[in-house]
C-alpha cells in the first residue's frame, strides 16, 4: 500500500511538470520582432514577470549593440538600456502605477524598430526586506529576557531543594 501511494505522488509529480513545460514556452516575449543582429530589439524579458508597486524589474532584450531606452507611459520612467548584444535596464515602478496587466516598449538607439513585453503590475507594496538581523533587542526585550532566565533559574532551584534526598540520621 506504501508503495502504491509513493508511486502514485511520484507519478503526479512527473505529471505535473511535464504539463506545466508547454505554457512556460508558450509564454516567452510577446510580440518581440524575430532576429537579434542589430536589426532592432529582439528577445525582450522581464524579472519578474509579476512586480508590486514601488518594486524594481529587470528588463533584458537583444540587438541594442548601441544601447536603447524602455519606456511603459505612467508605470515607470524611460529608462536606458545598456549597450552590448544583450542590453539591460532596472526599471522602478511608481508607487501610483495601477495594477493589472501592462505593456513595456524597448527601442534601440540606431533602429527605429519598437518591440513589446507584457508585465502584471500587483497591488500592494512588497516586503521590505534588507534590515533583518541589524537591529539588536530594545531594552524593554532584555528586561523580559532576563527576567524569565532568573525566573526560571529559581524554578530549577527549587525543584532541586524539593526533590532531595534526606541526610542520614535527620529522617
Amino acid at each position: 500500500m506504501r508503495v502504491l501511494r509513493a508511486l502514485t505522488v511520484t507519478a503526479a509529480a512527473f505529471a505535473a511538470v511535464g504539463l506545466s513545460t508547454p505554457f512556460a514556452s508558450a509564454n516567452g516575449p510577446g510580440g518581440s520582432p524575430s532576429g537579434g543582429n542589430g536589426n532592432g530589439p529582439s528577445n525582450v524579458t522581464v524579472n519578474p514577470y509579476s512586480v508590486h508597486q514601488g518594486s524594481t524589474m529587470q528588463v533584458s532584450a537583444a540587438g541594442c549593440n548601441h544601447g536603447g531606452t524602455v519606456w511603459s507611459a505612467g508605470n515607470f520612467p524611460q529608462t536606458n538600456l545598456s549597450a552590448g548584444s544583450i542590453g539591460f535596464a532596472t526599471v522602478r515602478i511608481f508607487n501610483h502605477a495601477s495594477p493589472g496587466n501592462h505593456t513595456l516598449s524597448v527601442k534601440c538607439h540606431d533602429n527605429s524598430l519598437v518591440a513589446t513585453h507584457r508585465f502584471t503590475i500587483l497591488n500592494g507594496n512588497g516586503a521590505q526586506g534588507g534590515i533583518g538581523g541589524s537591529f539588536g533587542p530594545s531594552t524593554a526585550e532584555t528586561a523580559i529576557g532576563a527576567g524569565l532566565v532568573g525566573a526560571s533559574a529559581l524554578g530549577a532551584g527549587v525543584h532541586v531543594m524539593r526533590r532531595r534526598r534526606p541526610v542520614r540520621g535527620r529522617a
